[in-house]
């Protein structure tokens, strides 16, 4: 019955990936490409590959991940690649569709054409709204996300910075696109920075990362879960409940907050009588999270 339910559960995180990608290519395809704007991330570099070339963001979408997919199984392993894998696949697929082109979406495209500060707007948070479906579920669009941990992991860098400095770059070069003024790199900016605050505000705030108290009688068993399919680590402490004046044990870990979903899940599956408190961490520093950086 478990491994039915873990097989559900990864079904309905791949639909949703596939669909928070759907929405992705259609937050570019009604608002950003038609205006010449030019977000960040593989998708960016693949429409100015398209605005310069006339050569279809799919295939420079699905060459350029290829790539950089290939670099990250021999850095990372399988294991981090194959949900990118699924979402490459997919947003490869619905950039291949020209949905622009159905008369269903006409007036959506051309209630975005007349205005591009409106359009960039609407961009990011249609853009931010699919990224942030996509994060909850655990899923990857690839693209700069490779090249984000692949910095990370031979520099200093925080994956956030990293990826700023990326999509800053790629934003910056539509400049270069003919007809295009520094107007269209500040709509660009402004398409990264609807979407980032939009991926908080779907994955539940600005706080990134959780601190949970877990009380139960089965601590053993889910504490050998949550550091066996989460990675996180469990710290055990002694307490006693002064209403029973009985010894207990209460766990605590620190997570991320796409990762609570999953823990929730595990603690229902194994005691779901257990008593949990949630607690927003506003900063979390260590292995695993962000660097301490003091300069």
């Amino acid at each position: 019955m478990q491994y039915s339910n873990k097989k559900l559960v990864l079904v309905r995180e791949c639909i949703l990936i596939a669909l928070g990608l759907l929405i992705y290519v259609l937050a570019w395809d009604f608002f950003l490409i038609p205006n010449k704007i030019v977000g960040g991330g593989a998708a960016g570099i693949s429409a100015i590959v398209q605005l310069l070339t006339g050569l279809p963001i799919s295939v420079t979408y699905a060459t350029l991940n290829i790539v950089l997919l290939i670099i990250a199984i021999r850095l990372f392993g399988w294991a981090f690649c194959i949900k990118t894998m699924w979402g490459v696949f997919w947003a490869t697929v619905w950039f291949a569709i020209p949905f622009q082109d159905f008369e269903v979406f006409q007036g959506v495209i051309e209630f975005g054409s007349g205005d591009k500060f409106m359009s960039s707007i609407l961009g990011g948070i249609g853009s931010g709204a699919g990224i942030g479906i996509v994060f909850i579920n655990n899923g990857s669009s690839g693209g700069t996300d490779i090249l984000a941990k692949i910095i990370n992991k031979y520099r200093s860098i925080t994956l956030g910075r990293a990826l700023m400095y990326c999509d800053i770059v790629i934003i910056s070069t539509s400049y270069f696109i003919e007809g295009n003024t520094i107007s269209n790199v500040a709509y660009g900016l402004i398409v990264m920075f609807v979407l980032t605050k939009t991926v908080d505000l779907v994955i539940n705030g600005d706080r990134q990362s959780v601190q949970f108290f877990i009380f139960s009688k089965k601590y053993a068993e889910l504490a050998n879960h949550i550091q066996n399919e989460t990675h996180r680590g469990v710290t055990v402490l002694d307490g006693t409940g002064w209403y029973t004046k009985q010894p207990n044990k209460v766990l605590v870990i620190m997570a991320r907050k796409n990762e609570s979903i999953q823990i929730f899940r595990l603690i229902k599956e194994i005691d779901p009588n257990a008593f949990i408190t949630q607690t927003a961490a506003i900063g979390v520093y260590g292995k695993g999270f962000e660097e301490v950086n003091v300069k």
